[in-house]
């Protein structure tokens, strides 16, 4: 079981990739166009080309996950156009709004922190 915290460091890689690829091939994309180590400990996201599925690789100091979720019907409706460096950090819940196929982007949700008064 992959355990996500609000602490976690999230990057989504903003140009579809080949789903053929297994972890191997990822970490490779991980490396080469996103210029970030697969074994940092931080949840890479994937989009197919068809924008139908979604995969995310993690290592989790043992071994590597890879899960992936294909819509039963229609596509993922957000996904950033362009980034530089091909990579996108991404924060906890809106990972949570990009699985359930919402945009994270213009989602109404509450603000990280509120500063309590003395």
């Amino acid at each position: 079981m992959i355990q996500i915290t609000p602490q976690m460091k999230i990057l989504l890689c903003v140009e579809p990739v080949d789903f053929r690829k297994g972890i191997d091939g990822l970490a490779g994309i991980c490396r080469k166009k996103l210029k970030s180590d697969p074994f940092s400990g931080y949840m890479f996201i994937f989009l197919n080309k068809r924008k139908t599925a979604i995969k995310v690789l993690c290592y989790d100091g043992q071994g590597f996950w890879l899960c992936q979720k294909r819509l039963s019907a229609g596509r993922f409706k957000w996904w950033p156009n362009k980034c530089p460096g091909n990579v996108m950090p991404l924060m906890v819940h809106e990972l949570t709004l990009l699985v359930w196929n919402g945009d994270p982007k213009s989602a109404k949700t509450a603000p990280l922190w509120k500063k309590i008064s003395a």
